[in-house]
């Protein structure tokens, strides 16, 4: 049995991080030399989360998917090192990514009551937000390896355990997929206990590479198939690959790539076998078509072809031999991602074109700014016009700034507050303007925010406006927070104020329900109340933007989450039928809901 000093000479022994901890809680100074830095941090991220240190209370799912890449691989490394440790009073932990523990084994009757006691057992989740510092969520946290012993725990419950947690790395992406946690009693630790761990991830991480070749062989099998017709760009994406012909790669920018991608997105989270024709950020018409390909990981696996549009939506017969020059990004605009910028295009090309437009998408999206940008791109001398269909007096301004006739572009913000009488009202005022200015009419946009609340029949109104936007929410492209956050800063402080990485990583973490204006809001309290020259530091930021996810979602996972929701919502709750109906397992869904952070 391993037996050595707990922790390092650098800092205290037992009872010396028994005092630390206590003082950490009790807000009394805590010195440099009593705790070490790491455990130091966790605990104030656990302090952050607002965890009980005097109990643990985890989140539960009853069913976990043991079908996961990662469990089917480490199930006979894991095996291996039970039997090679012969009887010990040392567990091992398996979990996912986001700390849910997948399988346990034990040999010591004793340690496996107490751990049972702890909820350190399969269902439950050790992610730091839930449990405070241990093996399992710090090590996920600090994506690197780490051992937590006895008072070094957050929750007084865990202080009779060591624990050495390491995250597993995927062999290929070298993304986080799990982590492997050895748990044995604080008396009876020793340095062996991290090197052990650290092997096993090595050798779960080998198995995995082993493995992923079945699943890797299915996905290049479909690859070649594709590619052998001539002409035509083909893609393969799975949650941790992704191959492209040399037509995609040379044709296709970053930009385009991604909007590909995020239109394929969609598309596997329904699982259906879909086409769509798409204008990418390049300018460029693409018809996409995806199927979802077998043998790859459930629901994010897919074949995905991109097939060149004319300019009036017919199939050129040969790929064109060059791209495009791209418009340059409206004025006032932020943000360069592909889903931002195929909006902002669209809503500039109905400018031009002097097309009425429905901007369609949440709320704080910014379908007035895109209004404004594509007015002052196009038509900066003329006067722009924002009547609310939610004000009182809506039907007298709507028919004064329509009688302007030096209006050049009007916005009708609120649509959806539009009562039946008040659509009759605004169809006939529009008709009216139609009929008075058929040689000079003035652009008009509808912004119209989807399911908030009961949605009147606007169907009459939308004859008029024959195309329709849709401006994404922030979470489908969070990658411009780190555009938007300098740019909103620069405004408040006047430039004297900037923002830190762990701060950006942590904003950039968040789901944003509120989208653009929320993360606005945000940094206007932060301002306000915190800090208005220097860094803005993590501690900075609101409690409800601190106690949030460890990682910042992928568009094919926020995409994923958001089918997730609407099927949710549109089955009353019930888990099982929400599952069916997007072919999920009922043990998927229950990790994904837990994974995602669904309320």
């Amino acid at each position: 049995m391993w037996r050595i000093a707990l922790v390092s000479n650098q800092w205290g022994g037992p009872m010396d991080v028994a005092k630390a901890r206590l003082n950490f809680l009790t807000l009394e100074p805590v010195g440099s030399s009593d705790v070490r830095p790491s455990i130091l941090a966790s605990w104030v991220r656990s302090q952050h989360f607002k965890l009980p240190p005097d109990r643990i209370a985890l989140p539960y799912i009853s069913d976990p998917d043991l079908e996961l890449p990662l469990s089917r691989s480490a199930r006979p490394v894991l095996q291996q090192l039970h039997e090679n440790l012969d009887g010990q009073a040392i567990s091992i932990i398996l979990t996912d990514r986001s700390g849910l523990v997948l399988q346990r084994l034990t040999a010591d009757a004793g340690l496996g009551r107490y751990l049972d006691k702890v909820h350190l057992a399969p269902g439950f989740s050790y992610a730091e937000e839930f449990a405070g510092t241990n093996g399992i969520g710090t090590a996920l946290e600090g994506g690197g390896p780490m051992h937590v012993f006895g008072h070094e725990h957050y929750a007084e419950d865990l202080e009779e355990l060591a624990c050495a947690g390491v995250p597993i790395k995927h062999p290929i992406t070298g993304k986080t997929v799990g982590a492997i946690d050895l748990t044995c009693w604080r008396k009876d630790a020793g340095s062996l206990l991290i090197a052990l761990a650290k092997t096993t991830a090595d050798n779960i991480r080998a198995a995995m590479l082993a493995d992923s070749s079945t699943r890797e062989l299915a996905l290049l099998q479909a690859y070649r198939n594709s590619s052998r017709r001539l002409g035509d760009m083909v893609m393969v994406v799975d949650d941790d690959l992704l191959m492209m012909n040399a037509q995609a790669r040379q044709f296709l920018d970053a930009a385009d790539q991604r909007a590909v991608l995020g239109y394929a997105g969609e598309s596997l989270a329904r699982g259906t076998a879909d086409s769509v024709a798409a204008e990418l950020p390049s300018g460029t018409w693409v018809r996409i078509s995806c199927r979802p390909v077998e043998g790859g990981a459930h629901g994010t696996a897919g074949l995905i072809q991109v097939t060149v549009l004319g300019t009036d939506g017919d199939q050129t017969p040969a790929m064109v031999s060059h791209r495009p020059p791209s418009r340059p990004l409206l004025p006032g605009l932020v943000g360069r991602s592909a889903a931002w910028l195929g909006s902002s295009r669209e809503a500039d090309n109905a400018c031009r074109a002097r097309q009425w437009v429905v901007l369609t998408g949440e709320r704080g999206v910014g379908k007035v700014a895109l209004a404004r940008a594509a007015h002052q791109q196009n038509d900066a001398g003329g006067p722009l016009r924002v009547v609310d269909a939610a004000a009182a007096g809506f039907a007298l301004e709507l028919e004064a700034e329509l009688a302007d006739d030096t209006l050049h572009t009007l916005v009708i913000r609120h649509a959806e507050r539009l009562d039946a009488r008040m659509v009759d009202f605004t169809v006939d005022t529009l008709y009216g303007v139609l009929e008075r200015r058929p040689s000079s009419l003035p652009w008009v946009v509808l912004t119209l925010t989807p399911d908030d609340g009961e949605a009147p029949d606007l169907g009459d109104l939308l004859t008029l406006f024959p195309l329709t936007v849709d401006v994404p929410p922030l979470r489908h492209h969070i990658e411009d927070v780190r555009e938007l956050v300098p740019y909103f800063l620069d405004r408040l402080s006047h430039g004297e104020l900037s923002c830190g990485p762990d701060t950006m990583r942590q904003l950039m973490r968040s789901p944003w329900p509120g989208n653009t204006a929320e993360l606005c809001h945000v940094l206007q309290q932060v301002v306000a109340r915190r800090r208005r020259a220097g860094v803005i530091a993590p501690g900075d930021l609101p409690a409800r933007v601190q106690a949030i996810s460890r990682r910042s979602l992928s568009q094919l996972e926020a995409l994923e989450r958001d089918a997730i929701i609407r099927s949710l919502l549109a089955n009353d709750g019930h888990k099982g039928r929400a599952a069916k109906s997007l072919g999920m397992s009922r043990a998927t869904i229950y990790r994904k809901i837990h994974d995602y952070g669904i309320q």
